[in-house]
């Protein structure tokens, strides 16, 4: 097994790399508040939310960094396709639990499993439409950016940092869709590192808004 030579993709593998320890990382720091919450359910939610993130970033750094033949390729990318699709359900039942309550998220959660896994067969069958993925991804983080908006007003612990966390990983999106970008500091990125990177910053203040909620 040997590592890519394209500089980017190089790049793009670190980053995810680090990516994905910050989602490990958030994971742990969930966990360690059940010491201080009773709040197993949400808990719960986010932290298997962080996990899938995590798991969709090491699949990544081994799609762009290791020089693989075409199907071994081809299945991390539909095993990470499928990670970030439930990542996006539990990350939207898990807003529905911040928001309304526990029993509304509860009765959510086999509907939104449901529909992360049908958009990830209908890209999967029709490979062409992909960008369906993409809209669901975008509703679900206007909705969140929505609620945690609403939530930072009411004077919600946390909520703030959340708001932030999911309009920077809008941003984030709006810069990977931009394929043309690249940015040279010592090493080269392109859209997709410079994603990675964005998305990072992005994580962290949704993982201290939610650690600050827990706590307080």
């Amino acid at each position: 097994m040997k590592l890519i030579q394209d500089p980017a993709e190089q790049t793009t593998a670190v980053t995810d790399i680090i990516l994905a320890l910050i989602a490990f990382g958030g994971v742990v720091l969930l966990q360690w508040t059940r010491v201080n919450s009773g709040d197993l359910w949400r808990i719960n939610l986010w932290s298997t939310a962080l996990g899938l993130i995590g798991l969709a970033a090491i699949l990544g750094a081994g799609a762009h960094g290791l020089a693989l033949k075409t199907t071994p390729h081809h299945r991390l990318w539909l095993a990470l396709n499928m990670a970030l699709a439930l990542a996006v359900s539990l990350f939207v039942v898990g807003v529905l639990n911040d928001l309304w309550s526990y029993e509304a998220s509860r009765k959510a959660l086999p509907f939104m499993l449901i529909a992360g896994l049908g958009f990830y067969l209908t890209t999967l069958i029709y490979p062409g439409i992909f960008f369906l993925f993409i809209v669901y991804e975008g509703l679900a983080l206007a909705f969140a950016l929505g609620a945690y908006l609403f939530l930072t007003v009411a004077g919600a612990p946390g909520a703030g940092f959340m708001a932030g966390g999911v309009l920077i990983s809008l941003v984030a999106g709006g810069l990977q869709a931009r394929k043309s970008i690249d940015l040279t500091l010592i090493w080269k990125f392109d859209h997709n590192g410079i994603y990675h990177i964005v998305q990072t910053v992005g994580l962290l203040f949704l993982i201290a808004g939610l650690v600050i909620s827990l706590i307080r």
